[in-house]
């Protein structure tokens, strides 16, 4: 595959892949999952990598979710909701190696599930976190809901997709959504320091760690499947499109008179 959303690079038993869509925050549309599934895919069952980070270009942003200029009542690509999103959630867990999600600057919204996902999520002090779902007229359910409680608990959890707020990297650690936060001049190094004593261990080792841990939460991918149906009906309302339009017309929308 040629890709044109993401950059691939596999060097020393590092695979790192980048969202590079950093125009729109690095937001990602349809193809980018494609690219992102695939790249994953390449790297996951490849015997000379130990461990992937996950990334995005550029200092202002890891991922800022779903790009709202690809989405018009179903994004732009394929799957229940025009995003084979759960896909690409699932093969973060699935792939036998660590996942590292090195966040730079904001993890908004389907970018913080990302990071929430990922097996280890290492930030510089300038990262934030956060939901925006229900101020743009969508969720996302099973693994962005049901997994972060898991991560943070229930009552953090809730009032992070309730009110939408933004959390500093310092606040994210504090609620274990990280594992570490470090000046930002010190990130890549951070991240290749974990990467390496990852790659002194035992790879068979880590891999069954993984299933056993991922074996505790895979209920959550069935409430997922559940939930993203229930969300492909939601995007066709009139209350979700108003998210979309306030958006992109940089106003405050008007849910209350279009609720379902």
């Amino acid at each position: 595959m040629q890709y044109e959303d993401i950059l691939y690079e596999a060097r020393d038993g590092v695979a790192t892949i980048t969202i590079n869509r950093p125009a729109v925050l690095n937001a990602f549309r349809g193809k980018t999952c494609e690219e992102l599934i695939h790249a994953f895919n390449t790297a996951g069952w490849n015997k000379a990598i130990g461990v992937i980070v996950l990334t995005g270009a550029g200092d202002r942003a890891f991922c800022t979710g779903g790009d709202q200029s690809a989405h018009s009542g179903n994004y732009d690509g394929r799957g229940l909701i025009g995003l084979p999103v759960e896909e690409l959630q699932s093969i973060i867990r699935d792939v036998p190696k660590p996942v590292i999600a090195r966040v730079q600057g904001y993890a908004i919204g389907g970018g913080n599930v990302l990071a929430t996902l990922c097996d280890l999520t290492i930030a510089s002090e300038k990262a934030q976190f956060g939901q925006v779902g229900p101020k743009v007229g969508s969720v996302d359910p099973g693994f962005g809901t049901a997994y972060l409680a898991r991560i943070v608990g229930e009552k953090r959890a809730r009032e992070i997709w309730y009110l939408c707020r933004r959390y500093t990297a310092a606040e994210a650690m504090a609620m274990g959504l990280v594992n570490t936060v470090v000046p930002h001049d010190q990130l890549d190094a951070e991240v290749a320091k974990w990467c390496a004593e990852i790659l002194e261990r035992s790879p068979t080792a880590i891999a069954i760690a993984k299933r056993s841990f991922n074996a505790d939460t895979d209920n959550i991918r069935g409430i997922g499947g559940m939930g993203m149906q229930a969300l492909s009906m939601y995007y066709a309302s009139d209350e979700s499109r108003e998210g979309v339009r306030a958006f992109n017309e940089k106003r405050k929308p008007d849910f209350r008179k279009h609720q379902i």
